[in-house]
């Protein structure tokens, strides 16, 4: 059984462990926003607990039974072992000791909470919904998996505001414990399996995600598991292409500099939406973003002038630069759809040739997905495979890159595929190889997201 939210009314000191990692960050932000007296401590400096620092939070770098102070809370990422110096002291002390979604679900229990889920395009989505409820005069407070770039930062506490809306994580079920009042999911694939066991376990949990919310529910009509849980679930909104669906986006189209849509409703158009972001799949993010704002009442045309703004979100189809005449943008895609639906962003932008260069993202993943990746690359000029990034796993006999490159080469026989496990090695084949009018696409949630600054400024 789920244990209740913690009560957050109360003023509180609380201490995080991990707290320069992105979520318990975000958390920490918006827990000092809200008042309470906040602490947090990580192996290693870094932005995320200079931000902490500058929100008036106590931040310590290494993990020590000190660190915890007089906290009458602990909570800790899903990174953090069991025997941390500063759990293993908060459990001696008897200060209770909360996970992250414990410590999530009690910030939304402040607000009516809107959870955006999905196995890929939350981010984007939730932060193009924040805005678009800040647009529309709705004063929301939002946390989210990434930097919103208008304003730096994924958390925002308004205490004036009816609304939270929070970006909500299947990895480790923490979206089962958020009890939202409203939800919106994206899509549903394959991912986290070594959380869940099976995909068939991953689809009921997002379900019971999406019935268990007393508002609104909004859903992808795109997607065809998203859309058979809206109809099994009933009472959903649902937006996307397809014909039948309640928000439906019309003459849609992506360019290098952007992209846009219409969004319909029944026979009445909300508006017509142009954004500075270029790619399809953000154009379904935000009539998502759209249909759910509306959903809750908020007025159109102020949400689809501040989408007219929208500058991204960081590690989303982000331009990094260009040098030589090539371009560089980097994506924290690691998905096959999503590597699929980055590449095409990028096929619409008229560059010469796409270079894709991609970062396998833990061995788990790998080991689970590698077959779907065949099709990803489909639309790059060329495709560069590098090394798995752990995150932190152990290696597993038999899972590499090889994989990845067998599933393309087996489907696309005559791609052009170079493997390159070293960033050395990777640096100066493609310091020899791109040239101008070339765009090199960096593709991984891991620290391939740093080659792009490499290639631009390190002669």
């Amino acid at each position: 059984m789920t244990a209740p939210p913690v009560d957050l009314e109360e003023l509180r000191s609380i201490h995080l462990v991990g707290a320069g990692g992105a979520g318990m960050n975000a958390i920490g932000l918006v827990l000092a926003e809200m008042g309470h007296t906040v602490s947090g401590s990580d192996l290693r400096a870094g932005p995320g607990m200079t931000r902490l620092a500058a929100h008036g939070g106590r931040v310590s770098i290494g993990h020590d039974a000190a660190n915890i102070g007089s906290a009458d809370i602990v909570a800790h990422s899903s990174a953090v072992p069991h025997d941390n110096a500063e759990l293993v002291e908060a459990r001696r002390r008897g200060i209770p000791v909360l996970s992250r979604a414990e410590l999530l679900a009690g910030i939304c229990r402040r607000k009516q909470t809107l959870a955006v889920g999905g196995t890929h395009g939350k981010t984007t989505t939730s932060s193009m919904l924040a805005l678009c409820l800040v647009a529309a005069g709705e004063r929301p407070s939002f946390l989210v998996g990434g930097d919103v770039n208008e304003i730096g930062s994924g958390a925002v506490w308004d205490t004036a505001g009816e609304w939270f809306v929070v970006e909500a994580d299947e990895s480790d079920g923490t979206h089962l414990q958020l009890v939202a009042d409203a939800v919106l999911v994206t899509n549903i694939e394959p991912d986290h399996l070594d959380h869940y066991g099976n995909f068939e376990e991953l689809a009921a949990a997002f379900e019971r995600f999406a019935g268990s919310a007393s508002g609104p529910r909004i859903v992808c009509a795109d997607d065809r598991r998203a859309a058979a849980m809206a109809a099994r679930i009933g009472g959903c909104a649902t937006y996307g292409r397809s014909a039948g669906a309640d928000y439906r986006i019309v003459d849609a189209y992506s360019s290098r500099t952007g992209a846009g849509f219409e969004l319909v409703a029944g026979t009445t158009s909300i508006g017509r939406c142009d954004m500075p972001l270029p790619g399809l799949h953000n154009v379904t993010n935000a009539a998502g973003a759209l249909a759910a704002a509306l959903e809750l009442g908020a007025a159109a045309s102020p949400m689809v002038e501040a989408l007219g703004r929208f500058a991204g979100v960081a590690r989303r189809f982000e331009r990094r630069g260009e040098r030589d005449g090539v371009s560089f943008i980097d994506d924290y895609a690691h998905l096959p759809t999503e590597v699929a639906a980055a590449i095409a962003a990028a096929r619409s932008g008229g560059w010469e040739r796409i270079v894709a260069v991609f970062q396998p993202h833990r061995y788990s993943r790998t080991a689970a997905l590698w077959q779907d990746f065949a099709d990803s690359f489909a639309e790059a000029d060329q495709v560069v495979l590098t090394d798995i990034y752990a995150a932190g796993e152990v290696p597993r006999p038999g899972v590499s890159t090889e994989l990845v490159l067998g599933a393309l080469l087996d489907t696309h026989p005559y791609a052009s595929v170079a493997y390159l496990p070293g960033r050395t090695e990777l640096r100066t084949y493609l310091r020899s190889h791109l040239r101008s009018g070339d765009l090199c696409l960096t593709l991984g949630a891991g620290d391939l997201t740093t080659l792009p600054d490499e290639l631009l400024h390190v002669p």
